[in-house]
């Protein structure tokens, strides 16, 4: 019993997300920086509004999903920047809904740099559903609530240009505890939030033919389990379409397009062919998908996704 009781609590706190994470992130987490850091609210794309949907392990039942609505507003004569994004994360007998609330302050460095400090607000509901688990009469993990609401917060720091882009960013700060295990055995996975610590960044490369490259990296650190996961990526932009591709260290590559249809809209595409853990047992339904589209309500110059 006890080790059934540390199982479920470890797959409850850790199972949300690829590769132990609690926090969804993007295979074009470059156009959706906001996800990781609130010191981009505001940053670079203005008074912008999208939404998102990514499935993971296509093909296999209860198969990680999520949807997002997301956006943003800058407030120039203030200084600060207002985003958020609502999103619903479902991954097998769990689900997290919930809202994400940032605040930027922008501080002018020069005509083209500023640097920006943000935190955020995380409101959800961490639910479960019964009926998907097999459990053993009397489970002290599943006697509770079927959900939990809970709240976190984070802080985050950005240093943006005209072509540069990089941040730091700690997310689930005060590491709130869940809940769910009610019995008086003593457990060795607690279960709570963890902290997610992000370090971004992208730079322009602007070619005299009009073609425009923009590398890009993710890093995300998990304390808790000690480990480091990597993105790398490169987009080439050309006229009103895009196209990309990426790495993820140790699990997954992805090919990502997308299409400028107006100034103002834009859509994104992105595929990724898993390589663990699912690839051993199900090589043939391995890959996810990911469809980004975004509407820029105050169109700058420049007609660039990010």
């Amino acid at each position: 019993m006890k080790f059934r009781i540390i199982t479920i609590i470890a797959g409850l706190t850790v199972g949300l997300g690829s590769q132990a994470q609690q926090l969804h992130t993007s295979s074009m987490y470059e156009l959706q920086t906001i996800f990781h850091n609130p010191a981009m609210a505001g940053n670079l794309t203005s008074n912008m509004a999208g939404v998102s949907y990514r499935s993971q392990w296509a093909g296999i039942s209860g198969s990680p999903r999520t949807a997002t609505i997301f956006g943003n507003i800058d407030l120039p004569k203030d200084l600060i920047g207002i985003g958020g994004y609502l999103y619903n994360d479902q991954t097998g007998p769990t689900s997290r809904s919930g809202a994400q609330l940032s605040f930027a302050k922008h501080l002018p460095l020069s005509e083209k740099s500023r640097l920006s400090l943000g935190i955020e607000a995380r409101f959800f509901q961490f639910a479960i559903d019964r009926s998907k688990l097999n459990s053993i009469a009397g489970d002290p993990v599943l006697a509770g609530a079927d959900n939990r609401f809970k709240y976190d917060m984070g802080f985050g720091v950005a240093y943006t240009t005209d072509k540069l882009q990089i941040g730091a960013s700690v997310s689930q700060l005060i590491q709130t505890k869940l809940d769910f295990y009610t019995g008086n055995l003593a457990v060795t996975e607690a279960g709570k939030l963890y902290r997610h610590f992000y370090l971004h960044g992208l730079y322009r490369i602007e070619t005299s033919g009009g073609t425009t490259f923009v590398p890009n990296m993710l890093l995300v650190w998990l304390p808790n389990v000690d480990r480091s996961e990597v993105q790398l990526g490169m987009r080439v932009e050309r006229d009103f379409v895009w196209a990309g591709a990426g790495y993820r260290f140790n699990q997954s590559y992805m090919v990502t397009a997308g299409l400028n249809v107006s100034p103002k809209f834009s859509v994104g595409y992105a595929f990724d062919n898993f390589l663990t853990p699912v690839n051993g047992f199900a090589a043939d339904r391995a890959g996810g998908h990911e469809l980004v589209m975004r509407y820029n309500f105050k169109h700058k110059k420049s007609t660039r996704l990010n």
